[in-house]
């Protein structure tokens, strides 16, 4: 059980309703990275199915297609109502996901209602997830599994800088903006350290099951040269080695309550 109790937070995480940002085109470019996070849910999430998967701050549903292979139901839970606007488009071959305007630090959901929960490239926009796993501990079902991606700042490149420079890595979030966007009005952007996360989770009642790191070969310059199939096929022999070190900049969670053997 978790060792404390987190009242409902009133946190806001609707700043992707900025009509001049557009989610879905972000993605343009980025096909290895979306496929990579595929390979990662596939590995995750090989030989279970559930009644209810929650896509939390899923955006467009750019993967809640790929999630309705393993629910009977997919809810794209997601707090800007411009994503939700583009998901009715991207969507409209999926009537059946169904797409709700959802703060993740307050869901509605029944207590263990929820078999699964997913929430990918959301923590580096949450310095403090302590309301958030909260909310996940809650709604998750006794035998129920989220998976929690996670911007690492353990990954390779910083922890050769770091070795460098003869110091530690840091344990709290670290801010990634420049300068000139850091302040009040501006989104967080935060990276973390991984065994930290695990410390979070754990003191939200939920236990590490499975690690797996995530878009190792991320790098422009790589994608230049290399077919998106090679990339990919090398993505997904890497995932599982190298999950021990945290080496890439996304780390895949699978958890559970820890009460559940």
């Amino acid at each position: 059980m978790p060792k404390t109790t987190t009242t409902k937070a009133t946190r806001r995480a609707d700043q992707y309703n900025d009509p001049t940002h557009n989610y879905l085109r972000y993605w343009d470019g980025r096909e290895y990275e979306h496929a990579a996070e595929e390979v990662a849910l596939k590995k995750l999430l090989r030989g279970k199915h559930f009644k209810h998967a929650v896509d939390i701050g899923g955006g467009y549903g750019r993967l809640c297609i790929f999630l309705e292979q393993y629910a009977d139901k997919v809810t794209l839970a997601e707090p800007s109502q411009q994503q939700l606007d583009i998901a009715a488009d991207f969507l409209k071959d999926h009537p059946e996901v169904d797409r709700r305007l959802i703060q993740a630090a307050d869901m509605p959901f029944k207590d263990g209602s929820v078999n699964l929960f997913t929430m990918i490239r959301v923590m580096h926009h949450l310095p403090d997830p302590t309301a958030e796993f909260a909310e996940i501990y809650r709604s998750l079902s006794d035998d129920g599994y989220a998976i929690i991606e996670v911007a690492n700042y353990a990954h390779a490149r910083n922890r050769v800088k770091h070795l460098l420079r003869g110091e530690r890595l840091p344990a709290k979030p670290v801010d990634i903006r420049s300068e000139a966007h850091k302040n009040e009005d501006e989104i967080p952007f935060v990276n973390h350290n991984p065994k930290t996360v695990t410390r979070q989770l754990e003191h939200a009642g939920l236990h590490v099951v499975h690690t797996l790191s995530v878009s190792n070969l991320r790098s422009t310059q790589l994608k230049k040269l290399l077919p998106k199939s090679v990339m990919v096929g090398f993505e997904k022999g890497l995932q599982r080695p190298l999950s021990a070190v945290y080496f890439g900049p996304s780390i895949f969670f699978l958890v559970r309550k820890q009460h559940v053997a």
